[in-house]
Protein backbone atom coordinates (compact mmCIF):
# COMPACT_ATOMS: atom_id res chain seq x y z
CA UNK A 1 0.00 0.00 0.00
CA UNK A 2 1.39 3.45 -0.97
CA UNK A 3 1.80 5.86 1.99
CA UNK A 4 -1.11 8.12 -0.35
CA UNK A 5 -3.58 5.38 -0.20
CA UNK A 6 -2.71 4.60 3.78
CA UNK A 7 -3.52 8.26 4.52
CA UNK A 8 -6.68 8.50 2.25
CA UNK A 9 -7.87 5.31 4.42
CA UNK A 10 -7.11 6.63 7.99
CA UNK A 11 -9.45 9.30 6.23
CA UNK A 12 -12.14 6.87 7.08
CA UNK A 13 -11.30 5.86 10.61
CA UNK A 14 -14.03 7.22 13.96
CA UNK A 15 -10.39 7.57 15.64
CA UNK A 16 -8.68 10.36 15.54
CA UNK A 17 -5.64 9.12 13.29
CA UNK A 18 -2.16 10.53 12.49
CA UNK A 19 1.33 9.39 11.42
CA UNK A 20 4.90 9.86 12.34
CA UNK A 21 8.22 9.29 11.02
CA UNK A 22 10.75 7.71 13.62
CA UNK A 23 12.29 11.12 14.09
CA UNK A 24 8.81 12.16 15.12
CA UNK A 25 7.70 14.29 11.84
CA UNK A 26 4.01 14.20 11.37
CA UNK A 27 3.13 12.93 7.85
CA UNK A 28 -0.70 12.88 7.99
CA UNK A 29 -3.64 14.09 10.40
CA UNK A 30 -7.27 12.85 9.73
CA UNK A 31 -10.19 14.71 10.22
CA UNK A 32 -10.93 12.99 13.63
CA UNK A 33 -7.82 14.05 14.64
CA UNK A 34 -8.82 17.77 13.98
CA UNK A 35 -11.70 17.46 16.07
CA UNK A 36 -10.30 15.69 18.83
CA UNK A 37 -7.01 18.01 19.17
CA UNK A 38 -7.93 20.76 17.95
CA UNK A 39 -5.72 21.34 15.22
CA UNK A 40 -6.34 21.65 11.56
CA UNK A 41 -3.60 19.20 9.63
CA UNK A 42 -2.46 22.43 7.76
CA UNK A 43 -0.58 23.57 11.05
CA UNK A 44 0.51 20.26 12.13
CA UNK A 45 1.97 18.70 8.85
CA UNK A 46 5.56 18.95 8.63
CA UNK A 47 5.83 19.67 12.45
CA UNK A 48 7.87 17.34 15.08
CA UNK A 49 4.96 15.92 17.30
CA UNK A 50 6.35 16.88 20.51
CA UNK A 51 5.50 20.92 19.33
CA UNK A 52 2.38 20.13 19.03
CA UNK A 53 1.59 17.71 21.69
CA UNK A 54 2.63 18.71 25.66
CA UNK A 55 1.95 14.78 26.22
CA UNK A 56 2.50 13.05 29.55
CA UNK A 57 2.47 9.42 30.35
CA UNK A 58 0.22 7.55 33.29
CA UNK A 59 3.37 7.75 34.96
CA UNK A 60 3.66 11.68 34.52
CA UNK A 61 7.12 11.58 32.39
CA UNK A 62 7.50 13.12 28.91
CA UNK A 63 7.08 9.81 26.55
CA UNK A 64 8.65 9.78 23.19
CA UNK A 65 5.34 10.47 22.09
CA UNK A 66 6.03 10.61 18.22
CA UNK A 67 9.73 8.41 18.30
CA UNK A 68 10.39 4.73 17.49
CA UNK A 69 9.94 4.12 21.53
CA UNK A 70 10.35 0.65 23.13
CA UNK A 71 6.47 0.25 22.87
CA UNK A 72 6.64 -0.39 19.59
CA UNK A 73 7.39 -4.07 18.47
CA UNK A 74 8.31 -5.89 15.31
CA UNK A 75 5.09 -5.99 13.17
CA UNK A 76 6.06 -9.14 11.97
CA UNK A 77 7.03 -11.06 14.99
CA UNK A 78 4.29 -13.12 16.54
CA UNK A 79 2.05 -12.57 19.60
CA UNK A 80 3.02 -8.70 19.65
CA UNK A 81 -0.15 -7.31 19.14
CA UNK A 82 -0.67 -3.47 18.48
CA UNK A 83 1.24 -1.82 21.63
CA UNK A 84 -0.90 0.57 23.25
CA UNK A 85 -0.32 3.16 26.29
CA UNK A 86 -2.13 6.37 27.65
CA UNK A 87 -1.06 10.01 27.42
CA UNK A 88 -2.51 13.09 28.86
CA UNK A 89 -2.07 15.52 25.96
CA UNK A 90 -2.58 19.53 25.72
CA UNK A 91 -5.24 20.62 22.82
CA UNK A 92 -4.98 23.82 20.91
CA UNK A 93 -7.01 25.20 23.35
CA UNK A 94 -4.85 24.64 25.94
CA UNK A 95 -7.69 21.63 27.27
CA UNK A 96 -6.06 18.51 29.05
CA UNK A 97 -7.70 15.24 28.32
CA UNK A 98 -6.25 11.41 28.19
CA UNK A 99 -5.95 9.57 25.27
CA UNK A 100 -5.37 6.13 24.30
CA UNK A 101 -3.45 5.71 21.75
CA UNK A 102 -2.79 2.44 19.75
CA UNK A 103 0.20 2.00 17.30
CA UNK A 104 0.69 0.20 13.92
CA UNK A 105 4.01 0.03 12.14
CA UNK A 106 3.34 0.98 8.42
CA UNK A 107 7.13 -0.03 6.55
CA UNK A 108 7.25 1.28 2.82
CA UNK A 109 9.12 -1.60 1.06
CA UNK A 110 9.10 0.89 -2.26
CA UNK A 111 10.62 3.64 -0.46
CA UNK A 112 11.94 2.02 2.70
CA UNK A 113 10.28 4.26 4.53
CA UNK A 114 9.16 3.12 8.07
CA UNK A 115 5.75 5.41 9.73
CA UNK A 116 4.16 4.95 12.83
CA UNK A 117 0.23 5.04 12.30
CA UNK A 118 -1.22 6.46 15.60
CA UNK A 119 -4.70 5.93 16.52
CA UNK A 120 -5.79 7.95 19.20
CA UNK A 121 -9.47 7.69 21.56
CA UNK A 122 -10.26 10.12 24.40
CA UNK A 123 -10.56 8.41 27.58
CA UNK A 124 -11.05 11.64 29.98
CA UNK A 125 -13.89 10.41 31.47
CA UNK A 126 -13.08 7.09 31.95
CA UNK A 127 -10.31 7.90 34.04
CA UNK A 128 -12.03 10.26 35.78
CA UNK A 129 -14.75 7.67 36.67
CA UNK A 130 -11.94 5.40 38.08
CA UNK A 131 -10.25 8.44 39.92
CA UNK A 132 -13.98 9.46 41.97
CA UNK A 133 -14.34 5.25 42.54
CA UNK A 134 -11.01 5.13 44.14
CA UNK A 135 -11.27 8.73 46.51
CA UNK A 136 -14.82 7.04 47.32
CA UNK A 137 -12.98 3.80 48.61
CA UNK A 138 -10.43 5.56 50.16
CA UNK A 139 -12.98 7.65 52.50
CA UNK A 140 -15.26 4.90 53.18
CA UNK A 141 -12.13 2.82 54.32
CA UNK A 142 -11.73 5.84 56.59
CA UNK A 143 -15.30 6.32 58.09
CA UNK A 144 -15.16 2.47 58.68
CA UNK A 145 -11.58 2.45 60.41
CA UNK A 146 -13.42 5.05 62.68
CA UNK A 147 -16.34 3.72 63.46
CA UNK A 148 -15.68 0.65 64.48
CA UNK A 149 -13.14 -2.43 64.19
CA UNK A 150 -12.98 -4.80 61.08
CA UNK A 151 -13.07 -7.62 63.73
CA UNK A 152 -16.57 -7.09 64.91
CA UNK A 153 -17.80 -7.54 61.08
CA UNK A 154 -16.06 -11.28 60.74
CA UNK A 155 -17.78 -12.58 57.98
CA UNK A 156 -20.92 -15.19 58.53
CA UNK A 157 -19.12 -17.44 55.39
CA UNK A 158 -15.89 -17.07 53.88
CA UNK A 159 -16.50 -15.57 50.37
CA UNK A 160 -15.42 -17.79 47.40
CA UNK A 161 -12.96 -17.04 44.40
CA UNK A 162 -15.81 -16.18 42.47
CA UNK A 163 -16.70 -13.49 44.92
CA UNK A 164 -13.42 -12.49 45.86
CA UNK A 165 -12.78 -11.70 42.40
CA UNK A 166 -15.84 -10.10 42.05
CA UNK A 167 -15.38 -7.40 44.15
CA UNK A 168 -11.69 -6.67 43.15
CA UNK A 169 -13.02 -5.56 40.08
CA UNK A 170 -15.10 -3.50 41.55
CA UNK A 171 -12.12 -2.12 43.97
CA UNK A 172 -10.58 -1.39 40.29
CA UNK A 173 -12.92 0.67 39.56
CA UNK A 174 -14.56 -1.45 37.18
CA UNK A 175 -18.63 -0.77 36.42
CA UNK A 176 -21.47 -3.33 37.22
CA UNK A 177 -21.74 -3.70 33.17
CA UNK A 178 -17.98 -4.24 32.49
CA UNK A 179 -17.76 -6.90 34.64
CA UNK A 180 -20.43 -8.53 33.70
CA UNK A 181 -19.28 -8.39 30.40
CA UNK A 182 -15.27 -9.76 31.57
CA UNK A 183 -17.11 -12.52 34.12
CA UNK A 184 -19.36 -13.58 31.15
CA UNK A 185 -22.43 -13.21 33.19
CA UNK A 186 -25.63 -11.51 33.45
CA UNK A 187 -26.39 -8.34 35.15
CA UNK A 188 -29.20 -9.91 37.18
CA UNK A 189 -26.59 -12.98 37.99
CA UNK A 190 -23.82 -10.21 39.57
CA UNK A 191 -26.10 -8.69 41.49
CA UNK A 192 -27.48 -11.92 42.78
CA UNK A 193 -23.23 -12.54 43.63
CA UNK A 194 -23.39 -9.37 45.18
CA UNK A 195 -26.60 -10.44 47.41
CA UNK A 196 -24.49 -13.09 48.88
CA UNK A 197 -21.64 -10.83 49.27
CA UNK A 198 -23.45 -8.82 52.00
CA UNK A 199 -24.22 -11.34 53.46
CA UNK A 200 -21.47 -13.00 54.19
CA UNK A 201 -20.02 -9.89 54.71
CA UNK A 202 -22.70 -8.09 56.75
CA UNK A 203 -22.54 -5.38 54.59
CA UNK A 204 -25.24 -3.00 52.66
CA UNK A 205 -23.84 -1.94 49.88
CA UNK A 206 -21.37 -2.52 47.51
CA UNK A 207 -18.95 0.10 48.60
CA UNK A 208 -19.25 -0.98 51.96
CA UNK A 209 -18.08 -4.62 51.18
CA UNK A 210 -15.70 -3.62 48.67
CA UNK A 211 -14.52 -1.51 51.68
CA UNK A 212 -14.34 -4.38 54.31
CA UNK A 213 -13.11 -7.28 52.07
CA UNK A 214 -9.91 -4.94 51.26
CA UNK A 215 -9.19 -4.12 55.39
CA UNK A 216 -9.56 -7.47 56.11
CA UNK A 217 -7.44 -8.75 53.29
CA UNK A 218 -10.27 -10.54 51.35
CA UNK A 219 -9.10 -8.78 48.30
CA UNK A 220 -5.60 -6.60 47.15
Amino acid sequence: MLETELFTLLEQTADAAYTVTKDGEICSWNRAAERLFGYPATEVLGRHIEEVFDAFDALGTEPLVGGDETAVRDPEASGNGIPHFDLDVRTRSGARLWVNVSTIVFDNRRTGRRLLVRLARDITQSRLNGTLVHRMLEAARQLVALADDASQHAPVEALSNHECRILKLFAEGNNSASIARKLDISAQTLRNHLHHINRKLRTHSRLEAVTHAQQRGLID
